[in-house]
């Protein structure tokens, strides 16, 4: 029921925090990963430590921003192993800016990598996954998908679209076998929350709202991401899941 041999995934944002975790676990599962993002070196390591318990992967350095060549790296994902079962869309900017510094350009990019590029680079794979009347779509939401944190006006708001566009991915394609869902993690020591763990107090404040008494490890993310990537999952779609600890709980 959780076993993804012979199916084939692409994650963005894999060379650091959720999506490289999210590789490891569905390599660990049986699939083939194609790990997208931009920085070589840690994708190359993000490589070698599938290789290393005998998983199949390899990576790819592009830049997702440029919409106009999103078709272009659909294609190159593909011709890794073939045609892409599971998409796990990872990838994402939070600038964290006071509200009177909002500058166009933060806003016309996190809302472009955060929400635009997780549809657009969808879109590229349905034709395919209609084809075999399957396929997995995972987004990345976040807390801030449901509510609002200081400093980070327009990140929630391409979270909130995460949420809204899940739902409506899942409307749109779970008729042809394709199921959408999404994960809303809580805290996780990632690039993006190096701030808030940075700040001792702040990270303990944090770790006392959830219902477990703590804030997540990377790990944690397993179980879900292959869950909602195997045929486990096959009668749930549409839904944002929130990995918080059961801080949206309290």
């Amino acid at each position: 029921m959780f076993d993804l041999n012979g199916k084939v995934a692409l994650v963005t944002g894999a060379s650091s925090g959720i999506g490289r975790q999210q590789s490891l676990a569905l390599a660990q599962a049986g699939a083939a990963v194609v790990l997208l993002g931009r920085r070589k070196e840690q994708l190359a390591s993000a490589v070698a430590d599938i290789e290393a318990f005998g998983g199949k992967a390899v990576s790819l350095s592009v830049d997702l921003s440029d919409r106009e060549q999103l078709a272009k790296i659909a294609k190159l994902a593909v011709d890794q192993f073939g045609s892409i079962d599971i998409l796990i869309n990872a990838a994402g900017v939070n600038f964290r800016e006071p509200v009177d510094e909002i500058s166009l350009d933060s806003w016309d990019k996190t809302l472009n990598l955060n929400l635009a590029v997780p549809f657009f680079l969808a879109r590229e794979f349905i034709a395919g996954m209609k084809s075999r009347s399957w396929g997995r779509i995972i987004n990345i939401a976040s807390l801030q998908s449901s509510r609002a944190f200081a400093n980070g006006l327009p990140y929630g708001a391409s979270k909130g679209g995460i949420a809204q566009l899940t739902r409506a991915m899942a409307e749109a394609w779970s008729v042809s076998g394709i199921n959408c869902n999404a994960i809303a993690p809580g805290f996780f020591p990632t690039g993006l929350t190096a701030p808030v763990y940075q700040n001792p107090e702040m990270l303990d404040n944090f770790a006392r709202q959830t219902a477990i008494g703590r804030n997540g490890e990377l790990e944690d993310l397993d179980g879900v991401t292959v869950f909602l990537a195997s045929p486990a999952s096959n009668y749930l779609t549409g839904q944002v899941i929130h990995l918080d600890g059961g801080f949206t709980a309290k």
